[in-house]
């Protein structure tokens, strides 16, 4: 068992480590688990920036690790409103003038523990967003507490996140991580040697902004392999919205996706809780080796849509009050 800081690729990271994991984090980008291996089966779970790509990740952390979406996916034209309060966040996708991904993922978090068990190594990482922190504060002037939790043992690497509502305002509250797992995860296989499978019930039909329209789809025949027997997610471009939906895995229901090398019959597991009632399933054109099945707490545009929040995912925070969400990474 070890925790130590380190330098990596020429910047300060974490190293968590157990007999059967490896795990890396960098605080100055969102607390990103920019690697996560498992040395006994030699499988890079994670895109990882290389040496050359720093720059890259350091612009773009979305397309690395596990990087956290404050809110989620996009906002239409970068504005909503909630309890009597106007949200401005500036445009990010000139073309469809939307907002997404938020700006948590860049921002830099603080190691504020580190705990030893007999089984476990944990990291815990916190971003403080205030009147004088205010890289967030400006668009969504809310105080609050992020923590994120790290928690590595021999059998998996449990991820868990916190928000604190400092004020006594409601704060509207969206979550997703926008995870690209490797696909080329085992040595000497190819693209093709690899199923995706995924908890999803029904695809969010999508207009020419990639906003939801608000119908709810029944998944093709195409589709229903996500469900099913698993789907190549390579080959040709994928961005569909889609609702969470368990499936069946060793007879137990299942939320979360499933990527499996066949070829060599392992697979990674990325396992969500229910509050990631939603899901956004993007390969950036199919000819990349990587997907990324991105977990989230509401849909996409979610406080613009007129419909049920126990629809949409939305939700609210109350002031004093507190939310988690866990996820998980496995490989079997």
């Amino acid at each position: 068992m070890n925790i130590e800081k380190i330098n990596w690729n020429g910047i300060d990271a974490v190293l968590l480590e157990t007999n059967v994991y490896e795990a890396i984090i960098v605080p100055s980008v969102g607390a990103n688990l920019v690697r996560l291996y498992n040395k006994e089966k030699q499988v890079d779970i994670l895109r990882t920036p290389t040496e050359e790509e720093m720059d890259t990740f350091k612009s773009r952390p979305q397309i690395f690790g596990v990087p956290l979406l404050f809110p989620p996916n996009r906002i239409e034209e970068g504005k909503y409103s909630y309890a009597g309060r106007n949200y401005q966040f500036p445009i990010t996708i000139p073309d469809q003038n939307n907002y997404h991904h938020g700006i948590i993922k860049s921002e830099p978090f603080t190691i504020t523990s580190t705990r030893y068990s007999s089984d476990a190594v944990e990291v815990e990482a916190s971003f403080f967003s205030n009147r004088i922190n205010r890289s967030i504060y400006e668009n969504f002037p809310h105080e609050f507490i992020c923590k994120i939790r790290f928690i590595l043992t021999d059998k998996e690497l449990t991820h868990i996140i916190t928000f604190t509502n400092l004020g006594n305002k409601p704060m509207p509250l969206g979550v997703g991580y926008h995870t690209p797992l490797r696909l080329l995860f085992s040595k000497n296989t190819e693209r093709s040697d690899y199923k995706l499978r995924l908890s999803v019930g029904k695809r969010w039909e999508l207009n020419d902004r990639s906003l939801p329209t608000g119908n709810l789809m029944d998944l093709n025949e195409e589709e229903l392999q996500l469900r099913n027997e698993g789907l190549n997610p390579t080959g040709k471009p994928i961005e569909m919205a889609l609702t969470d939906e368990a499936i069946m895995e060793n007879g137990k229901p299942y939320h979360g996706a499933i990527l499996t090398n066949e070829k060599d019959n392992i697979s990674v597991y990325y396992e969500v809780d229910n509050k990631f009632k939603h899901w956004t399933l993007w390969n950036n054109g199919g000819k990349v080796d990587w997907v990324c099945p991105e977990p989230q707490t509401w849909a996409i545009n979610a406080p613009n849509l007129s419909l049920p929040a126990e629809i949409t995912g939305m939700q609210a925070l109350n002031g004093g009050k507190s939310w988690s969400g866990t996820t998980r990474f496995y490989v079997k």
